[in-house]
């Protein structure tokens, strides 16, 4: 399949997703708070990152004090997020970073540059990868990224929109190209709900799911796969 017929399957498996699960009107949000976010959803689930955040905001009064904080205090407030350890001084680092090159901490000057140039700002910052770099560019700012988490990188090879051994990083770069941007936002979104709720890493629903005849996975073994 070309890249256009590529492109004209991803809006069609989009329309699908929107009439399965809706809509998703994208709205701005704070990029350093989207940043610490995120990467506290590193290797955990959404409860356990909002519960971290939560203790986060309801321990230190601004980003200035989380930046300043002593480590074991930080360690100790985004617990519930796991690896506290690691994500602890990631957090912290890049809280430094930012305040050093903008004499602030505030993200709001990737607005001002090239979708290139933000990118490559935001992966400079050691601990953030592509999907970080991209869930700060568009969930918090609406600029043109394509996050791939590990449920839209399943869900995108089960279908044959991206090769069966395509690497997550690898397949931000061929995502970004094969979807109409208009789309990101919704689509990303999407991908996540079905992943989560029938494209299941073992056991896939396939009996149940809306993109059977979109499906190189379910095509190839349907009868091993229905449940």
């Amino acid at each position: 399949m070309n890249d256009s017929l590529k492109t004209q399957e991803s809006m069609t498996i989009h329309r699908i997703l929107l009439n399965a699960y809706g809509d998703h009107p994208w709205s701005p949000d704070d990029p350093v708070a989207t940043l610490v976010s995120t990467i506290l959803s590193q290797n955990t689930n959404d409860v356990n990152r909002d519960r971290a955040f939560q203790q986060l905001e309801e321990r230190f009064a601004d980003w200035e004090q989380v930046r300043d904080a002593p480590l074991d205090e930080l360690i100790e407030a985004i617990r519930p997020a796991g690896l506290g350890p690691t994500k602890a001084p990631r957090i912290q680092e890049a809280l430094r970073r930012i305040t050093q090159e903008r004499d602030e901490i505030s993200l709001a000057f990737l607005d001002e540059l090239s979708l290139d140039e933000a990118r490559s700002w935001l992966l400079s910052v050691p601990g953030i990868g592509p999907k970080t770099a991209a869930i700060v560019l568009l969930f918090a700012l609406g600029r043109p990224a394509f996050p791939v988490d590990t449920h839209v990188h399943r869900v995108t090879r089960r279908l044959g929109l991206i090769p069966s051994k395509t690497s997550r990083e690898k397949a931000h770069e061929l995502l970004e190209e094969m979807v109409s941007p208009e789309i990101y936002y919704p689509f990303h979104i999407n991908l996540i709900l079905h992943g989560r709720s029938v494209c299941h890493p073992r056991n896939p629903e396939c009996g149940a799911c809306v993109l059977q005849d979109h499906c190189a996975f379910y095509a190839a073994v349907p009868t091993s796969t229905d449940s």
